[in-house]
């Protein structure tokens, strides 16, 4: 919104203003960029402790805490006077993001039933969607007023409260409350989500046994994870969100103002971008709810990697035919149109696999004894990545110009084959039975034995 960046980025209007200046570059502004990449250097510190405390507090109160926080950076950065105010907000919604972003996907895995874990997982995926759409949606029925970015980043404590306040309704899950000695609030809680008709003694039985040999081992899960024994688990750890941010979701994101200016739309051409954007990757994460319990994770890391790949290697022979190295001429009509095309299929990818898959897997395959260890990697690794890609990216885009497509287009044909290659099926797989799935992989066995 022009009054929010008259107010805090005075250089990036005049930079805008200029009718040479390279498309690529206009958004090249390291305190811009440090708005928005404070929230993930933030959620990486939090996440790292958030570990610990949900294991010893349980994964319900760190969603309330969670809520807290981010309550408190909305208030914060609806009220900024000046840019330290800002990055403040960001911070603690940061300190937010990272505590439900590691508690949220062990919570829905360990409730859920597991013939439809991927779907309610996935639904983990779907209602960020939701938000971010009703987010882009808020932010073009107010970038007319002038205090309209108030209100923008002020809303965000509506979501908040809402989280907050639904989650003291609920009850911890069984695995959690097991974990932390409380029999008798586990077996209620398993009755409330199986059904009181249904016989939850093997369940409750099997979750006290995994509790029992976690405690039993003594260890450190940070030490524990590193045993040779979790390498697999280890690696899709780190591996399988750093591959999320690198698929290039952000070059998506943050190019679609600068598309939409090309072809003669104004300053409001980034939120409906936006919004066109945020509908079709809702739509896509619909898709993979009720095809992930079907055909498997696999199967869409694959396809929608293909798909991805395919669509970056086009955007870049587009832009590289109508922008060349320059950056000064302007995109056709038509040109723009098949951009967007472009877009629409990649985001399409991406919703329906790497999206809301890298939460799924990550959230289901490790055993009880390292499982928050395990996701506060995955959440850690992917703040991480985020952080660095989120403070780059704007300089990237300016030096490597349409390359910057192809950097991350070679990107996803390598966690592709990756996936093809080491990604074992975990579909319809309980919990407490995933060992079997690296038992029976062809490279992972030799490091997975009976103890595991």
């Amino acid at each position: 919104m022009v009054p929010f960046l008259k107010k805090f980025f005075p250089s990036v209007l005049r930079k805008a203003a200029k009718a040479e200046t390279n498309v690529y570059c206009i958004y090249d502004s390291q305190i811009l960029t440090a708005f928005t990449s404070s929230l993930y250097i933030a959620g990486l510190a939090s996440c790292l402790s958030a570990s610990r405390l949900t294991a010893v507090f349980g994964r319900r109160n760190m969603m309330i805490l969670g809520g807290y926080t981010f309550l408190a950076g909305a208030a914060i950065n609806g009220g900024a006077a000046n840019i330290a105010m800002l990055i403040l907000g960001r911070i603690l919604l940061g300190l937010g993001v990272g505590l439900t972003n590691q508690a949220t996907p062990l919570y829905l895995s360990e409730m859920a039933p597991p013939k439809w874990r991927g779907a309610f997982n996935i639904g983990f995926q779907f209602f960020l969607g939701v938000g971010v759409l009703c987010a882009n949606c808020i932010n073009f029925g107010t970038a007319k007023i002038s205090w309209g970015w108030r209100l923008s980043l002020g809303l965000a404590a509506a979501p908040a409260a809402i989280m907050t306040l639904g989650t003291l309704l609920i009850s911890d899950t069984p695995a959690s409350l097991v974990e932390r000695g409380k029999l008798a609030q586990a077996k209620q809680a398993l009755l409330k989500v199986r059904g009181h008709n249904t016989d939850i003694e093997p369940e409750l039985a099997e979750l006290i046994r995994s509790s029992e040999t976690a405690k039993a081992a003594k260890e450190e899960p940070f030490v524990t994870i590193f045993k040779r024994r979790y390498r697999p688990h280890l690696v899709m750890a780190i591996a399988i969100p750093l591959f999320q941010q690198l698929t290039g979701i952000h070059i998506m994101a943050f190019y679609a103002p600068v598309l939409f200016q090309s072809v003669g739309f104004g300053n409001e051409a980034a939120l409906i971008a936006a919004i066109i954007l945020g509908l079709v990757n809702l739509g896509s994460i619909l898709v993979s709810m009720f095809v992930v319990d079907r055909s498997g994770r696999r199967f869409l890391f694959i396809e929608g990697g293909m798909q991805m790949f395919l669509s970056q290697v086009g955007a870049a022979c587009v832009l590289a035919v109508t922008t060349g190295t320059s950056g000064t001429e302007r995109i056709g009509k038509g040109h723009a149109i098949l951009m967007l095309v472009l877009m629409c299929i990649y985001v399409a990818a991406f919703g329906w696999s790497w999206g809301p898959l890298t939460w799924l897997v990550t959230s289901e395959i490790f055993p009880m004894k390292i499982r928050p260890t395990g996701q506060s990697i995955n959440v850690a690794v992917n703040f991480a990545a985020t952080f660095v890609l989120s403070q780059t990216f704007l300089t990237m885009l300016c030096h490597f110009k349409y390359g910057a497509f192809l950097f991350y287009a070679s990107w996803i044909a390598v966690m592709t084959i990756f996936v093809v290659l080491f990604l074992p099926e975990t579909k319809g797989v309980s919990l407490d039975s995933m060992h079997v799935v690296w038992e029976r992989h062809w490279y992972w066995h030799r490091f997975v034995n009976d103890e595991s």
